[in-house]
């Protein structure tokens, strides 16, 4: 029995739109899952391959690209409270093509160990990651490190502790200082810090959309513009990890970690360079006069129309900054690297 034209259509048609429903279905069902599949995708654009390092009972998760060896130092960039080693892809994207970059999973967050309180300090966090430098050989040549906000904390004290590890370091509105001026959010947790433990409600903690938005306010200048299936799938892959967030949020606020980097910075000795969103919400701009004071000869740069969230919000210039920041060291000419 022949099949009619319209019949053919609707097969081959059916055929193809198999994979778009199965799409749709996927992102109205499982937002979460969609996420996941896009950073994947992201990573194997930009030549980041996942790989896992064992070093005792410990396994620690990174990405990377590149070798070691080449005119630049290696990157090795740390992630905020919460965040991921994908948090940097933006910035990746723009990063010359032969730099070696690492962007490792901090304790506890997704593929990396999770363990316990010791590990979730700011030096504990801090050991971990010299670690993970020694078990893939990181240290056999200085590299640079750049930090984000509590990575910006453990980076800080990583340079005061293992200088010869270092040719340069980058912290990006760190935590662990005494600044001058509160923001929004140190404010806020005055107000908690008797029952931080305890508090149902930590502002970078959501578990609830409307939190969410929140907290993408708090951290953004600009909030990016996202569908709300997205934000359902950011905040899906989240709440399962809620409890452990709230176990290293207590260790990083708390009275070993809280000035953690403001006690270690005189004894940090690499060239530093210091960048920071002028409308950052989360830790205030003052930071950068707190660093400035012990250290003078440090590099500032300072971001407009950008909050706490820089790799997110403006990652070219971010790019160019470290890359910028590189070459000076050595001598080179950034404007032919860019």
């Amino acid at each position: 029995m022949e099949l009619s034209v319209v019949t053919v259509v609707l097969l081959t048609g059916g055929v193809l739109l198999l994979p778009v429903l199965a799409f749709f279905t996927t992102l109205l069902l499982r937002p979460g899952a969609i996420l996941k599949a896009y950073n994947w995708y992201w990573r194997r654009r930009l030549g980041m391959g996942v790989r896992y390092s064992q070093s005792g009972s410990y396994r620690f998760c990174y990405s990377s690209r590149g070798t070691p060896g080449g005119a630049a130092p290696s990157l090795l960039l740390l992630h905020g409270f919460s965040a991921t080693k994908d948090m940097w892809l933006p910035v990746v994207n723009y990063l010359p093509e032969d730099l070696h970059v690492v962007c490792v999973d901090m304790p506890g967050h997704e593929g990396t160990s999770r363990t316990g309180p010791e590990d979730y300090s700011i030096q504990g966090q801090v050991s971990r990651i010299h670690q993970f430098v020694q078990s893939i050989g990181l240290n056999q040549r200085p590299f640079h490190l750049v930090g984000t906000s509590m990575g910006g904390n453990v980076a800080g004290v990583y340079a005061a502790r293992y200088p010869s590890d270092l040719a340069s370091v980058t912290l990006v509105c760190p935590g662990g200082l005494i600044y001058p001026t509160d923001s929004e959010f140190i404010s806020r947790l005055r107000e908690l810090e008797d029952r931080i433990e305890q508090e149902s409600s930590i502002p970078l903690i959501p578990r609830t959309m409307q939190e969410l938005d929140d907290m993408l306010r708090l951290c953004c200048y600009k909030p990016p513009a996202l569908p709300r299936q997205v934000r359902q799938g950011l905040l899906t892959n989240r709440i399962p990890n809620n409890d452990f967030y709230r176990e290293v949020f207590v260790q990083i606020v708390g009275e070993k970690s809280r000035h953690s980097l403001q006690e270690h910075l005189h004894l940090i000795t690499s060239p530093l360079q210091v960048i920071w969103g002028k409308q950052d919400q989360v830790l205030d701009i003052s930071g950068t006069t707190a660093i400035q004071t012990v250290l003078p000869g440090c590099q500032v740069e300072l971001l407009d129309d950008c909050g706490h969230s820089v790799a997110l919000e403006r990652p070219r210039k971010f790019a160019k900054l470290i890359s910028d920041f590189l070459w000076a060291q050595d001598g080179g000419d950034a404007k032919k690297r860019s």
